[in-house]
């Protein structure tokens, strides 16, 4: 199989939190035999051994627009939201400026690049677009299964956060407002539970494609376990009350135990520390270096059954002995008390942790649990053939 693939960016150093993900997921179609040519939405175009590059044909109005934003944002601040998932939240005159210059200006040229590419590589089998914002490009997923008879997919990956009713993310884009999800022939979806929602606004048929990790990005490392208690992540958005809970308020009950945290936009955590951020390969290090590591799901997707998100997964593939805030589906994955801890409440995480922090073994078997699962079931090469199999099913 050969695929195009669309991608919201392939630049690890810009703040885009899946890009690590598509990497693997990139990589390990390799691994099982899919050719990938991948072009990013946003930034520049990089080759690997896993895939071709394919250039950006809006780079310079991507790059312009996302400098006059960090402007903006450095003057005035990010407006944090919280999940509503009640009612859609009106749109701001900049949302609906940037659709309109990215409808005139950017959407016709990554129609001119994809018709240059299919006519260079007619053996493309299928397009993916992977989290870019579907109301950027109306009209090239008709246009590509129009001429081309091909079929054009989408992958959302941020389901529930990136629905209307959920207002999306302050930091980043509304993307189904004045969207037109029918023109895709088919959805993939980070949430289980979210799927129904896709329908609604249009989606002809929806197919879970969970995150996961490589276990040899993410395989265990063996340092000195000098930290208690660590989280990375970035953002309070959706999840600042257990943020509070589960580092700030344990932190305080448990003043000798060493608290970490690597992130941005995290808050106020009172004597927890603040580790550098350095690169995303230090992300392993600062993850064995410690005896537990905090999985802290935004409200969004903990709310709505099997949302999926990237950090149990690459926990797991570490082996590390995860306490995690209550997580609607999570059983999906990892099975809790075996391969995980799930607590209620501030006094739940500061009971479990001194515990786990007093018993060795039993920590390390839970690490060693969550581990195996993920070897089992939970890999990059399982979703790349599961998204093999979804598309093999309607060329």
């Amino acid at each position: 199989m050969k695929l195009f693939v669309i991608v919201s960016s392939l630049d690890l150093t810009q703040p885009f939190s899946a890009t690590p993900s598509w990497w693997q997921l990139f990589k390990a179609l390799y691994e099982i035999g899919v050719e990938v040519i991948a072009a990013p939405y946003q930034g520049p175009a990089i080759e690997t051994p896993w895939w071709q590059a394919a250039p950006n044909p809006a780079r310079r109005e991507g790059d312009a627009f996302k400098a006059a934003r960090d402007v903006v944002r450095r003057v005035t601040g990010t407006r944090q939201t919280q999940a509503a998932g009640t009612q859609v939240e009106h749109e701001s005159l900049s949302d609906r400026a940037v659709r309109r210059v990215a409808r005139t200006v950017v959407a016709p040229r990554w129609i001119h690049a994809t018709d240059r590419l299919l006519a260079q590589q007619p053996d493309v089998d299928a397009v993916l677009v992977i989290t870019v914002p579907l109301n950027h490009i109306s009209g090239l997923a008709q246009h590509i299964t129009t001429k081309y008879n091909k079929p054009v997919f989408f992958y959302d990956g941020d389901v529930p956060a990136s629905l209307p009713t959920f207002r999306g993310f302050a930091s980043g884009f509304r993307i189904y407002q004045d969207a037109d999800p029918s023109e895709y022939t088919a959805f993939f979806s980070n949430s289980l539970g979210g799927s129904d929602a896709l329908k609604a606004l249009g989606a002809r048929d929806v197919h879970a494609l969970y995150y996961a990790a490589d276990p040899d990005l993410f395989a265990p490392l063996d340092v000195t376990q000098d930290l208690d208690v660590f989280f990375y992540g970035h953002g309070r958005e959706y999840r600042a009350e257990w943020i509070d809970a589960m580092l700030r308020d344990a932190k305080r009950a448990l003043p000798e135990r060493r608290f970490a945290v690597r992130g941005t936009n995290l808050g106020e955590l009172g004597d927890v520390e603040r580790l550098p951020y350095l690169s995303f390969s230090k992300l392993r290090e600062y993850a064995c270096r410690s005896k537990l590591d905090l999985v802290i799901t935004r409200k969004a997707h903990a709310s709505v059954f099997a949302s999926s998100s990237a950090r149990p997964f690459e926990l797991a593939a570490m082996g590390a002995c995860m306490v995690c805030n209550p997580y609607e589906g999570i059983e999906t994955w990892f099975e809790p008390e075996k391969e995980l801890v799930v607590v209620h409440s501030a006094e739940e995480a500061t009971e479990r942790y001194d515990w786990l922090l007093r018993h060795d073994e039993a920590r390390r078997t839970i690490g060693q649990a969550a581990r195996e699962r993920l070897l089992k079931e939970h890999t990059y090469r399982h979703r790349a053939q599961q998204l093999v199999d979804v598309i093999r099913g309607y060329l």
